[in-house]
């Protein structure tokens, strides 16, 4: 009899330790499941987003007054209203192209929205939205330089570029036997343009409008030799936020506020 009910207690023990362990893993699997990046922001009240500083017109940090505008900014604030019905409640957080993908991956910010081309390399580290804007690669010089297109473009040549982006890979397809000069940003790029470090400097032809705009002994060149469609960035695997981001691309293009943030700031 002893013995039965020692089996018994034994048996009892057994099936409350498994149920508690089971309990246990069925918590964390719940917290797991409510991190969602649309859920974190509406629990936070807040859409934290990466954004340029240094791109005039799509993401930039005036000197004087501390206000970052742009482009990018204004989509930004129009998503926040359309989480959070104010598009003051979003926190912009500085990122450049070697930093805005770590700060995602750590949860720093919610998304992306800076000038970021949608590649097939990017897309194994993060979730795309749609096209958000169409851009393609250009060159900046001063006026009167004798390089007037990637074509001119050869031995000697030093074109100076932003590290992580595209444009330095994209500019090295085309002309194999330039010298590339890598910069943090795209105000450091400049500003060696500037200096004479350089014979061009190679990005996207939205940014580089913006630098001509700046300072008018500068101008774009050349046209267009790649296409870069700019996406917003969203953790990797967060398919319900990046549909949320993409049903509210579609919204804001099919109401007309698209086109209106966009001829605020872009004049093609």
């Amino acid at each position: 009899m002893k013995k039965v009910k020692k089996i018994l207690f034994l048996s009892f023990m057994f099936t409350l330790i498994t149920a508690l362990m089971v309990g246990c893993g069925t918590s964390k699997s719940s917290g797991d499941e409510s991190t969602s990046t649309l859920e974190k922001i509406k629990d936070r009240d807040k859409f934290v987003v990466g954004v340029k500083y240094d791109t005039n017109l799509f993401g930039y940090k005036d000197p004087a007054s501390g206000e970052v505008t742009g482009f990018d900014v204004d989509i930004a604030k129009a998503l926040a209203k359309e989480i959070l019905g104010d598009e003051n409640k979003v926190e912009l957080v500085e990122i450049t192209s070697k930093t805005r993908i770590p700060k995602l991956q750590n949860g720093d910010i919610d998304a992306i929205i800076a000038t970021m081309t949608i590649t097939e390399d990017r897309k194994k580290e993060v979730n795309f939205s749609d096209v958000y804007f169409d851009a393609g690669q250009s060159l900046l010089v001063k006026k009167g330089s004798d390089i007037q297109s990637v074509k001119d473009l050869g031995k000697g040549s030093k074109v100076l570029v932003v590290k992580g982006a595209t444009s330095g890979p994209n500019v090295k397809e085309a002309a194999p036997d330039v010298e590339l000069l890598e910069f943090e940003n795209y105000a450091e790029a400049f500003t060696a343009l500037k200096a004479g470090k350089g014979d061009a400097l190679t990005t996207d032809n939205s940014i580089l409008y913006g630098m001509a705009a700046q300072d008018d002994n500068y101008e774009v060149v050349g046209g267009t030799f790649t296409e870069e469609p700019y996406g917003i960035a969203i953790i990797k695997g967060d398919d319900e936020f990046t549909d949320y981001v993409n049903e509210f691309l579609k919204k804001i293009k099919d109401s007309g506020e698209y086109d209106t943030i966009k001829s605020k700031w872009i004049k093609e």
